[in-house]
């Protein structure tokens, strides 16, 4: 069943396997940005959030055109790059906000782009193994966005901990994924030789 699911993959999800790596390696960035900086000022933190949320959407666009378009994949990745970008703009160009403005700012990307994550592994659960990493990155995302709208109050240093951690996990699993998709894409290469 695995060298099936393996030679039945799809040819555009595995050339554009360095989009995904990108996209983990911003995450984890960021990621660490927030972990290893957790006093920074709020404004420097919406902007790093704003940029993080507006090159995430960006390059999950580009992952929609790059992909084959079977299915919901595509629509999926655009709607979730669209709220990367919304949310990305509408940090960046209100800074001024409030840190309880923030945290629901990013609860509501999380939520939503976590739902997006997660749709997507269940429609590419056919076609690809270890579908189960794209799918723990949305319900991480998820989670972290329930938390944030139900204890706004805890506390700015202790959400930017969270975010970072989140930022490491979703990076960790995308990056994971993209060397999946990479090494099925070589394996349906050397098989196809042969």
């Amino acid at each position: 069943m695995s060298d099936a699911r393996l030679q039945s993959g799809s040819p555009a999800a595995a050339e554009s396997w360095w989009v995904l790596a990108l996209r983990g390696l911003v995450a984890i960035l960021f990621g660490l940005a927030a972990l290893f900086w957790p006093g920074l000022v709020l404004v420097v933190l919406i902007v790093l959030f704003g940029l993080y949320a507006l090159v995430d959407g960006i390059l999950a666009i580009i992952a929609a055109f790059r992909s084959s378009g079977q299915g919901m994949r595509r629509p999926l990745l655009l709607i979730e790059g669209v709220i990367g970008i919304l949310f990305g703009i509408l940090a960046l160009f209100w800074p001024g906000f409030t840190a309880l403005t923030l945290v629901y700012i990013v609860a509501f990307w999380a939520i939503l782009s976590g739902i997006a994550r997660i749709a997507m592994a269940v429609m590419l659960r056919r076609e690809i193994e270890n579908e189960w990493s794209i799918a723990l990155s949305g319900v991480l995302s998820v989670i972290l966005g329930i938390v944030l709208l139900f204890l706004p109050g805890a506390g700015l240093v202790a959400y930017t901990w969270l975010i970072g951690i989140l930022a490491l996990a979703v990076g960790l699993a995308l990056i994971y994924y993209a060397f999946r998709v990479r090494g099925q894409q070589r394996a349906s290469g050397s098989s196809r030789v042969t």
